[in-house]
């Protein structure tokens, strides 16, 4: 039995949404019970406590889409870079750099993501993978450090027809085989969906290829109109837009999540509603790659299950939260946007998403929810309570105010210090491996 207690708790738990002096036990991997630290500490005297020193409890967050691979790009300098639009973007790095990925390269970038995330107080993970240059057990390699690093994760590989009808087959076979070994894990840590990438980088058989090798109970993982050229190529190739092209095919519905969403007009999102599929935002990566600002907001507003990722930009969820804050009222040059609707995104939407996936209840601080709880180092200079925390959440905190981390029920990481593994060692070789793929890179 473990006791997290003495903190201002947020529950997100519309019944008892605030503690003042909130504590909350948990055993197994589930939460047993929330109240007074007064309470807890009367109802479990035996268990192992960890006292908040008057910080924040809160429920761990969930990122609704990473990119795990990215993590070595960092820093990264390739000869002849030099950009000028999305699809430059797309296959002077990202695409250069998932050519070149080992699988052990792929297993330490997992592993220094999932070290970050644990930093930053993310414990479970919707991760989209790529690695051409050896797609075959990647999603494995990922898994080892997921269990390794105790991070809750959802794994799936892009399908693109890219590099080649071959490599197609090879990615489809690769999710395959790991949904087939998640839906037969009863642990409740890992899940798997058919990966994607765009439609277009995928043709009308390879498409056809996923769906035959789809396993039942789960959906697809797939980026929608992120550049205007996504949907230029589907216009001129297919005579339709692209949510339109996901109909035809079947891969819309509700265990299926869209990236990004930027080109999509009120038809196509009225067919995202009627389908009751799944979207992800994803603020800093939009801006940061110069593809628009979704209508992330009216989204919303229809009441699309919308969710907030990372896009592999950063692993600190409160930095995308003021991001997407601050994106909405200036593109909309509205003071009042997204006061509302990102934190319902990131503390309902994200929740709801990996509910459609995982058996515990996620992101809440309630009787038999997962035992996923942060605690931060965050003291408020002003009255804090149930109906302003995700305004001293947004002001006051970043993710490196966490400062304990436990996701199942397990510590990983207290008083600032990961305690499941030696993060020097990990780190150690992790630099090395980052070394050794940017001479790769740049001797080719």
């Amino acid at each position: 039995m473990l006791v997290i207690g003495n903190g201002r708790m947020i529950t997100r738990d519309p019944q008892n949404p605030f503690f003042e002096n909130g504590a909350v036990a948990m055993e197994e991997g589930v939460i047993r019970k929330v109240g007074t630290t007064e309470e807890m500490k009367k109802a479990y005297p035996d268990a192992e406590y960890i006292d908040a020193k008057g910080g924040v409890i809160m429920p761990a967050f969930i990122n609704a889409h990473e990119h795990i691979y990215s993590s070595f790009a960092r820093g990264l300098s390739i000869n002849g870079y030099d950009p000028h639009g999305f699809l430059e973007i797309l296959d002077g790095m990202w695409w250069t750099i998932d050519r070149n990925l080992t699988l052990e390269e792929t297993r330490l970038s997992a592993m220094a993501t999932y070290i970050d995330s644990i930093k930053n107080g993310v414990t479970t993970t919707f991760d989209h993978h790529a690695s051409f240059g050896h797609i075959t057990d990647s999603l494995f390699k990922i898994e080892e450090a997921a269990k390794a690093t105790g991070v809750r994760s959802c794994l799936c590989y892009e399908v693109s027809d890219r590099d080649g009808k071959e490599k197609a087959k090879e990615a489809v076979l690769e999710n395959e085989a790991f949904i087939k070994h998640a839906l037969a894990d009863d642990s409740d840590m890992i899940a798997g969906m058919m990966g994607m990438h765009a439609q277009f980088t995928i043709s009308d058989e390879t498409m056809e290829l996923a769906a035959s090798h789809k396993p039942e109970g789960v959906g697809y993982h797939i980026h929608v109109a992120e550049g205007i050229e996504d949907l230029h190529d589907c216009l001129k190739k297919y005579g339709k837009r692209i949510v339109d092209r996901l109909m035809d095919c079947n891969i819309l519905g509700e265990k299926t999540l869209l990236g990004h969403c930027i080109y999509i007009n009120p038809h196509e999102m009225q067919l995202i509603k009627d389908t009751d599929t799944m979207v992800v935002h994803n603020p800093e990566s939009n801006m940061g790659n110069a593809c628009g600002c979704p209508p992330t907001m009216e989204l919303v507003h229809r009441g699309i299950l919308t969710g907030l990722g990372t896009d592999g930009y950063t692993h600190d969820m409160t930095e995308s939260y003021k991001v997407a804050n601050v994106l909405h009222k200036h593109h909309l040059c509205d003071p009042n946007a997204a006061w509302g609707e990102v934190p319902k995104m990131l503390f309902e939407g994200n929740a709801k998403i990996a509910g459609r996936y995982f058996k515990k209840p996620l992101g809440i601080l309630k009787e038999g929810a997962a035992a996923d709880v942060i605690v931060t180092d965050y003291i408020p200079l002003t009255p804090m309570n149930g109906d302003n925390c995700n305004s001293h959440i947004l002001f006051g905190m970043t993710g490196r105010s966490v400062v304990t981390t436990v996701g199942n029920g397990k510590v990983l990481m207290k008083d600032r210090i990961l305690t499941a593994i030696d993060e020097e060692k990990v780190m150690a070789d992790c630099r090395q491996a980052a070394a050794e793929l940017a001479s790769r890179i740049n001797s080719r």
